[in-house]
């Protein structure tokens, strides 16, 4: 289905979250993502450009579609625009409720892990990338 060479785009961890992340993509209720821009420093990435493909991973570590970034942008979290946070399909109608969620997702031991900073906290100045995005297969 996914040409092997693409890079990856894992989203959440693997489990429940990345499960409804990936149908969401699937079925095309997802065309957003956001990310800290710290993470792609800590893992050494590079930061998502218009028209770059890939692979979307699913908990069992298998792709299962390609997604191409259509646009890219750095703000800090407490100016992530409602139009790009409903879009990102994990039913949020307001700026409270998905930034709520999305600190718990941030503040979660296995995220502050993989920062490898046991106190990680975002503040409105953090600064996170906003990525949208379209399903290619």
């Amino acid at each position: 289905m996914t040409d092997p060479s693409l890079p990856h785009a894992e989203f959440a961890f693997p489990g429940p979250l990345r499960d409804a992340l990936v149908a969401a993509i699937l079925d095309g209720r997802k065309t957003t993502t956001t990310s800290l821009l710290l993470e792609y420093a800590v893992e050494g990435e590079e930061l998502p450009v218009a028209g770059r493909r890939q692979a979307v991973i699913d908990s069992n570590d298998e792709p299962v579609a390609v997604i191409e970034t259509v646009h890219v942008e750095q703000v800090r979290l407490d100016q992530a625009p409602l139009a790009h946070i409903v879009d990102e399909g994990e039913g949020h109608t307001t700026v409270a409720k998905w930034r709520e969620a999305h600190e718990q997702f941030w503040h979660s031991h296995a995220m502050r892990s993989s920062l490898r900073d046991p106190e990680f906290a975002v503040t409105d100045q953090t600064v996170v990338v906003l990525e949208r995005f379209r399903l290619i297969s």
